[in-house]
């Protein structure tokens, strides 16, 4: 099984799979393409007609969606064990999932990704702050219900830990404030050896994309 990803100080989309196997421990073979590069799109396009990261390549399968791979992988690799065992909560779960995958505009183009920027500032407009609050909602929220089964969003890791990551990374560097509970989960998250390995390899990566260098 191999995945394709893009850089990882940038490429919040490639994380989230990323994060599935790697904290299961799934053996799998990691392709790096460095975005906005000269031969990314041709590199990309090789593994994928869709055209972007992340791509799993698995015994003659192809799957090209973040969520997608995430859902494959748990159910061929994991039992189905990405989501929690019960119906109703594994139904919270994907909502939650499933809102961070297609909402949050204003996070996504006022906050890149950039994993190892710190102390960076951005204006944080009304549109971002209903975002952020939101997010935190979610966060806090979860845990409330959830805190008896364990630290993470729905008790036990799941897919929707790993599709809020990036936004994790993202507040970090903008040093966005949270509530108290919210702000605990998203330390907890960061913590994760999984997560603090993709932060290493991250700081190590050559490439800078301008683009992405949002704040000062």
């Amino acid at each position: 099984m191999k995945l394709v990803i893009g850089n990882k100080n940038y490429s919040s989309w490639s994380l989230r799979p990323w994060l599935l196997l790697s904290f299961h421990n799934i053996p799998f073979e990691e392709e790096r393409i460095p975005l906005n590069q000269p031969d990314t799109q041709a590199r990309i396009a090789a593994c994928s007609d869709a055209g972007k990261v992340p791509v799993l390549l698995d015994d003659g399968l192809t799957v090209w969606d973040s969520l997608a791979i995430c859902e494959y992988v748990s159910e061929v690799y994991l039992g189905g064990a990405g989501w929690p065992e019960s119906a109703s909560v594994r139904a919270e779960a994907r909502a939650c999932s499933a809102e961070m995958h297609s909402g949050f505009p204003e996070i996504r183009n006022r906050l890149p990704m950039n994993c190892r920027a710190m102390g960076r500032r951005v204006e944080l407009t009304d549109a971002l702050r209903r975002e952020i609050a939101r997010i935190d909602r979610i966060w806090s929220g979860c845990r409330q219900r959830h805190a008896a089964a364990g630290p993470w969003l729905f008790g036990q890791f799941s897919i929707a830990d790993c599709m809020f990551a990036p936004v994790a990374f993202r507040f970090r560097t903008y040093g966005i404030e949270l509530s108290q509970q919210a702000a605990g989960y998203m330390q907890h998250l960061l913590s994760a050896h999984a997560l603090r390995q993709w932060m290493a390899q991250a700081e190590a990566e050559p490439e800078v994309i301008d683009a992405e260098e949002v704040g000062r």
